[in-house]
């Protein structure tokens, strides 16, 4: 089992959950993030003062993935994410040790 981390852009949110319905691959958590990377954000201007505004609104997704459904679960994610532009982000890939389904006590890849 795999945990694919990706941070995307925001507008790239609903699409890609369509695309995991569409492909069969469930279990997505979301989160809201702010950061920064080579885009840098954009100077904003304020009373006459210049500030920097480096931390910018992005998506973090975490997705638990048997292990042969981690190639096609990065493509879904690149062919959906991707703009060809700086932000579109990056994605992580973690090995996990256990998955345990509280309700019913099963382990391993028939717990996703």
């Amino acid at each position: 089992m795999k945990l694919v981390e990706a941070i995307i852009r925001p507008e790239k949110l609903e699409p890609l959950k369509d695309a995991f319905l569409k492909y069969k691959i469930n279990g997505l958590n979301v989160r809201q993030v702010l950061g920064c990377g080579n885009q840098h954000g954009w100077t904003a201007h304020n009373r006459g003062t210049s500030v920097i505004m480096n931390m910018i609104p992005k998506i973090e997704i975490k997705i638990v993935v048997a292990d042969e459904k981690v190639e096609d679960t990065i493509k879904v994610i690149m062919d959906v994410a991707r703009t060809g532009e700086i932000g579109d982000g990056k994605i992580f890939v973690k090995s996990v040790e256990e998955c345990i389904r509280i309700r019913t006590g099963e382990r391993g890849d028939v717990a996703l």
